[in-house]
């Protein structure tokens, strides 16, 4: 093992380069995808320009026909990466094992742009009066010509016809006034430094396997495990990347595969995972649904997944299916856990049959998501209802729950439970969901999808205000956040009637008013659908208290076949 040094501009001249050193840098398969944001991409410039050290690399030298992509340089949040994969091939190349976060991002900001827009420099930043945590040197991803003192920072590092004090001189005649001395001085200095640790010095460091000159001291088996070794020490990569890193190394079209199945999973809004799908393989595979590393090396479970992948696939599909057609749950903002589908897709795997004619799964979803019972970490809970489906050959409602509540988790869904949903919280969507069921969850536009508005303002409420005891002056809130906030105070609307038609501010008695309805039959249906009391004097900002308490009577008997204990099964 070696260690090398390179200046950054040099190194990032050899991404995707097969003419260059040592056959170019490239990313194995193994490497997960891109994730590092804007910001995160901006402070790593930032430091740079700090003369700060951004770690060292691990690099693999090869001739191996190993599955390897080319490095992204117009990054989109949308991108395949299966569009940048490159033909196998015995030339020498140099696979990035460790660093790629960093080293995509220096592509990014040199070579290509983010979501279309290229990395720009604030020439006159770089005070030093900042704290250390915070930015010093402003980078940002922008539009062309966002103008003065923005200046497109690839053209700084990639500009050899210029000494840096001519650059400079060049850079200030586009200011729209003369700069003053200091300014003057601090544009000069961020040129130097800019050339100085973006092009003279040797700034990236990376550790070389050069299994090339000593092919027997780094196989791919050897390289895969020191991957994972390299990524497993902090938060580089979750165990889910790693396992996929130990899959991929044995099939090569695993990334098409899972990003095929991911596309058809999430289609109307959902936010299904690699994660899940891991998380759900080892389930059905009876290896358990926690994640550990060695049951990816135990010589079985790869190969188990790549042959049965068209059967594992299906059955996750066929649950989300489930999900959407028997649940009216038709967006990630109505799932808190995906985690609860788990024990139904070992059941549809193992029993399709069976699975096809069983009536009691919604009931069960519907009741496990709305009290929360796959929180925490149900690992144990996972296998325990996986092992009960084993035992009784079947789905059985009520031997389900009786493994839920054995595990000392409630499935008790009170009044309380409903009263405790409040306005941005993670399951109010839920509720509604339940709430509303002919409303429409799948909008062609994720920010056109309904949204939760307040029935009174929180503008008007707040104008609600109590005699402060020790000033004797009317400053404090009568109606706090909870008040404000409580689902008896929410509904739920499209974004065109809480947007563009503009609900907004609009009090109750305005935007319940029969005026704003073609026929009478139209306005009682809206008060009914939305649980409005349909007495008018409630709509009053004085009868607020009252209008609650009607509320909530009726968001109670709507939720009363839940709230029956007796009753397990939905109707």
């Amino acid at each position: 093992m070696q260690n090398k040094k390179l200046p950054i501009r040099k190194i990032v001249s050899y991404l995707n380069d097969d003419e260059a050193e040592g056959g170019g840098f490239w990313l194995p398969n193994i490497q997960r995808p891109f994730v590092w944001s804007e910001e995160q991409i901006a402070r790593l410039f930032d430091s740079i320009m700090r003369e700060y050290p951004i770690s060292t690399l691990l690099v693999w030298k090869t001739k191996e026909a190993v599955k390897h992509r080319k490095f992204i340089d117009n990054y989109r949040r949308d991108i395949k990466l299966t569009d940048f994969y490159v033909p196998d091939n015995t030339r020498s190349k140099m696979m990035v094992l460790d660093g790629q976060q960093r080293l995509q991002s220096l592509f990014i900001g040199l070579r290509g742009s983010y979501e279309g827009r290229e990395m720009y420099f604030d020439v006159l930043s770089g005070g030093a009066a900042a704290a250390p945590e915070d930015i010093r040197f402003r980078f940002a991803f922008k539009a062309a010509n966002p103008g003065w003192p923005w200046v497109r920072f690839k053209d700084l590092v990639f500009q050899n016809n210029k000494l840096p004090g001519e650059m400079a001189d060049a850079l200030t005649q586009n200011a729209p006034d003369p700069l003053s001395q200091d300014a003057f001085r601090t544009v000069s200095r961020n040129v130097e430094r800019v050339r100085q640790e973006f092009v003279t010095d040797d700034n990236i460091t990376f550790q070389e396997l050069d299994g090339i000159d000593n092919p027997d001291a780094y196989r791919v088996d050897d390289i895969v495990e020191i991957f994972i070794r390299a990524n497993s020490g902090g938060t580089k990569l979750g165990k889910s990347d790693l396992l996929f890193s130990l899959l991929t190394s044995s099939w090569d079209e695993a990334d098409g595969e899972m990003e095929a199945l991911l596309e058809d999973l999430n289609q109307g809004g959902f936010d299904f995972d690699r994660d899940f799908v891991l998380k759900s393989c080892l389930t059905i595979l009876g290896r358990g649904a926690r994640y550990e590393v060695g049951k990816f090396r135990d010589g079985k479970t790869k190969e188990e997944i790549i042959a049965k992948w068209d059967e594992l696939a299906e059955a996750i599909k066929a649950v989300r299916d489930l999900l959407v057609a028997k649940t009216y749950i038709r967006s990630d903002r109505a799932m808190p856990s995906y985690l609860a589908l788990i024990p139904l897709i070992y059941y549809r795997f193992h029993y399709p049959a069976k699975f096809a004619l069983n009536r009691d799964m919604a009931a069960y979803l519907l009741r496990v998501l709305v009290t929360g019972v796959f929180g925490g970490s149900p690992d144990n809970l996972i296998d325990k209802l996986v092992r009960n489906i084993q035992e009784q050959q079947d789905f059985v409602l009520s031997e389900v729950y009786g493994v839920i509540r054995a595990e000392g988790r409630s499935l008790e869904i009170t009044p309380a439970v409903i009263f405790d949903q409040y306005y941005g919280s993670r399951t109010i969507h839920l509720f509604f969901n339940l709430w509303y069921r002919d409303f429409d969850y799948s909008p062609a536009l994720d920010a056109n999808g309904p949204q939760v508005d307040h029935i009174f303002p929180q503008s008007l409420l707040k104008t609600v205000k109590d005699i402060n005891p020790e000033s004797g002056k009317r400053n404090i809130l009568h109606y706090r956040a909870e008040h404000r906030d409580q689902i008896a105070n929410c509904m739920l609307l499209t974004a065109d009637e809480n947007g563009f038609s503009g609900k907004c501010d609009t009090p109750p008695a305005q935007w319940f008013d029969r005026s704003r309805f073609a026929t009478d039959e139209e306005h009682k249906r809206y008060l009914q659908m939305h649980l409005i009391p349909e007495d008018p004097a409630l709509w009053a900002l004085e009868r607020y208290d009252d209008f609650i308490a009607a509320r909530r009577a009726l968001i109670k008997d709507k939720f009363a076949y839940m709230l029956r204990k007796d009753q397990e099964v939905l109707a």
